[in-house]
């Protein structure tokens, strides 16, 4: 357990540096009011994502270390939204149409509202 926390805690340490470099690169070079820097991080981090877990899945081709240093550690890091995505995609593979449309429909809405308290509460103060 101590070895994969370390694996975990390395992955997100890189891809928490590879996620502010990329922002901070946009912005630097392409100013704008759209979060373009964000965006591309996402998706950077959908396409990662996706190549670690066909890589698992197609045998041994990615030791169980090394995925959870790719996909939970770097990929979490970068950006959780390549989680989110990978479990929607896990979900409509199960055929779990339900359970994928109130995992999308909640992390969007209740975190924008969840969001938006946190941001009136501490103007309440």
């Amino acid at each position: 357990m101590g070895k994969m926390i370390l694996l975990v805690g390395a992955g997100g340490c890189a891809g928490s540096i590879a996620r502010f470099l990329s922002q901070q690169l946009m912005v630097r070079y392409y100013p704008s009011s759209f979060p373009w820097g964000t965006l591309i991080v996402n998706i950077t981090g959908c396409f990662i994502i996706g190549i670690v877990y066909a890589f698992g899945e197609k045998g041994n081709l990615l030791s169980p270390e090394m995925r959870i240093l790719l996909a939970t550690g770097f990929c979490g890091g970068f950006t959780t939204f390549s989680s989110f995505a990978y479990e929607n995609i896990s979900l409509l593979r199960d055929g779990e149409l339900l359970y994928t449309f109130i995992y999308i429909a909640a992390s969007i809405i209740v975190g924008f509202l969840a969001t938006y308290i946190g941001v009136l509460v501490v103007k309440s103060y």
